[in-house]
């Protein structure tokens, strides 16, 4: 009976929602007219704009502008993109003008694409362009050519559109006025996409790049050429196809432009350097809105990190930060209150839209509202599923405390006062630890929630663990692995994740019928290559079986363990094929060859002068 209730439920709320789409669908159609303009930037190329301009002459109406690398699609002022299908429909409501432009080099627009162009400061040519430039050209004409505007912009974006929106900001044309970069590609090699702490993230990359890089010569309105993976176990596919710079040889032949020029830079040198937006983020004139997921197995980092640079160098912006807990860009798709097989709170994607992104651009470009309510970040805490309105981030209450890796598996607030202890595993790259238990094409999102027991089981993972928890712990920052180690090899990968243990028997709120009695769930983890620990621009190789320290951030962290919980954290030298696998030889991995990739024995010390440990921001409640 209760299923049938369930089902009656899912069938009444998508005819609601079906039924809103249409009455939304025909009052937009009813109320708005689109247009289609190739607008010229400075340099003389042409970017395909696609503008949806509201009937209504009797107010001024504010532009809010979207570029993007994905397409304008449909094209032709007679095919509409479905923006009743998306919150857009509530600022077509709010009578804004709505503006999507692809960026140069990309489907419609003219001239040559290059990925995450270097931001230039100095432009001193009438004719240099960066996306800055581009957006502040597109903003004039847009405020010279639609009639009826009130002279206010806003740019928003998510993933990679929420790099160019900050590339927007970038521009500082004086009628920009809000902008709000939401998992904003930040920087390839630190933590966003492509690179975590210089280890590539292999299956993301190339997947990526298979459907995306392919060159377009000409503009185009359909889709170029992609390239499958031709296998549905990716574990499978990615080991079989072997070293890196066999994807080349088998697949890709040279045919994508940025995979190569990538892996010619395989340090943190200039070119790398150029493309790390964090670098410019001085004298930013509009309010930023920076948005952000928990569970972003995409842009994290970018968030996160971008927020804090604009805090740092431009302190005398708006600058606000939101958090919730979500996938990569779940906030803009569609409300879901699980991830996996765990419960995270109800509504919350409407109740961001309706209560902090409207708002803040119907302040910023309508003068309507207030956002004195609008904290400085606003962050939902996982583990207690609650939000919390914070004045700093992370807040001035939290205090970094360590929790020291113990013998015997042990997880400890005090220092091992052993005078001799390590615990050790056998890295084998033709066995990597694989990144999730089950068998996928595609990278999922739900493994940053995912149990870990299967992990856990392997003789290549460390597992070091609390007693049960007396009272609740809430982690509001940056986690700091500092660990000493050793290596038989000469490189060497070291991932850390730290988990959340649920007690067994579990009777709390679950996403699902999985037996979450001992769950494992995974709260953050983060790879560091070893032969960066001293330097990302100087590598250094590992002396075999000599003592070494390795520390490295771990992205930001808004989680609260419960009383009757543990705390667990993993340690392992491969996470397959979510990080391409290290040869654990000091050497280029992306020119190493399927025999250069050797086993090597890894020690983590936990001794009185190898003290191990997390640093953990731990807020006081």
């Amino acid at each position: 009976m209760k299923f049938r209730y369930l089902l009656l439920f899912a069938f009444l709320h998508t005819a609601v929602l079906a039924q809103t789409n249409l009455q939304d669908s025909l009052w937009i159609v009813e109320n708005y007219y689109k247009v289609e303009q190739l607008i010229p930037m400075r340099d003389g190329v042409r970017l395909y704009t696609s503008i949806y301009i509201p009937k209504d002459t009797s107010e001024k109406h504010p532009f809010l502008m979207y570029r993007t690398p994905y397409s304008c699609a449909p094209y032709g002022e007679k095919n509409w993109l479905p923006l009743w299908n998306s919150f857009a429909r509530y600022y077509m409501r709010e009578g804004y003008i709505m503006v999507y432009q692809d960026v140069r080099g990309r489907w419609m627009s003219e001239g040559e694409f290059m990925d995450i162009r270097p931001f230039n400061p100095s432009k001193t040519k009438s004719t240099d362009i960066d996306e800055a430039s581009d957006t502040y050209d597109a903003i004039e004409w847009l405020l010279k050519n639609i009639n009826n505007n009130n002279g206010r912009v806003g740019v928003g974006g998510i993933s990679y559109p929420g790099f160019y929106a900050t590339m927007a900001a970038l521009s500082n044309h004086p009628a920009l006025k809000a902008v709000s970069p939401q998992a904003p590609v930040t920087d390839w090699f630190f933590g966003d996409d492509w690179h975590h702490n210089g280890a590539l993230m292999l299956m993301d990359t190339y997947n990526f790049y298979t459907h995306f890089g392919y060159p377009r010569p000409v503009p185009v309105s359909t889709s170029l050429k992609t390239l499958e993976v031709n296998s549905s176990d990716n574990y499978q596919f990615y080991l079989e196809t072997g070293a890196i710079k066999n994807f080349n040889e088998k697949y890709l032949h040279d045919s994508l432009a940025f995979w190569n020029e990538m892996f010619t830079h395989p340090y943190y040198d200039d070119w790398w350097k150029a493309r790390n937006v964090r670098s410019f983020m001085k004298n930013i004139k509009p309010a930023m809105l920076v948005v952000g997921g928990l569970f972003d197995a995409e842009d994290c980092y970018g968030a996160w990190k971008l927020y804090e640079a604009i805090e740092k160098q431009s302190p005398a912006t708006d600058n606000r930060l939101v958090f919730g807990p979500w996938s990569h860009g779940q906030w803009g798709r569609g409300n879901l209150d699980f991830l996996g097989n765990i419960k995270l709170g109800t509504n919350t994607v409407p109740w961001f839209q309706n209560n902090i992104e409207i708002p803040f651009f119907n302040y910023h470009l309508k003068g309507k509202g207030s956002i004195s309510n609008l904290p400085e970040a606003t962050v939902f805490f996982s583990g207690e599923n609650k939000w919390y309105n914070l004045n700093a981030w992370p807040p001035k209450e939290k205090s970094d405390q360590v929790i020291f890796l113990q013998a015997n598996g042990g997880l400890t607030w005090t220092k091992p006062t052993n005078t001799s202890a390590y615990s050790e595993y056998i890295s084998d790259p033709a066995k990597p630890v694989p990144y999730t238990e089950d068998v996928h094409k595609r990278r999922t999102r739900e493994y940053m929630t995912d149990d870990q027991r299967f992990a856990s089981r392997r003789p290549d993972v460390l597992v070091f663990e609390t007693e049960v928890l007396n009272e609740e712990l809430t982690l509001t920052g940056t986690l700091i692995a500092d660990l000493w180690v050793s290596t038989s090899g000469t490189d060497a990968d070291f991932i850390v994740k730290v988990i959340d243990v649920f007690p067994d028997p579990y009777d709390g709120e679950k996403a699902s019928d999985y037996p979450m009695g001992g769950y494992q769930m995974l709260i953050r983890g983060e790879v560091m290559r070893g032969k960066f620990r001293n330097s990302f621009e100087k590598p250094e190789a590992f002396a075999p079986n000599k003592v070494d320290r390795v520390k490295f951030e771990l992205p930001d962290v808004a989680h609260t363990f419960k009383k009757g919980h543990k705390i667990m954290v993993h340690i392992q030298s491969t996470w397959f094929p979510l990080v391409d696998r290290n040869p654990q030889k000091f050497l280029n991995i992306y020119t190493a060859k399927d025999s250069d990739y050797q086993k090597a024995s890894m020690r983590i010390y936990h001794d009185v002068k190898h003290s191990s440990g997390i640093t953990l921001p731990v807020l006081k409640k």
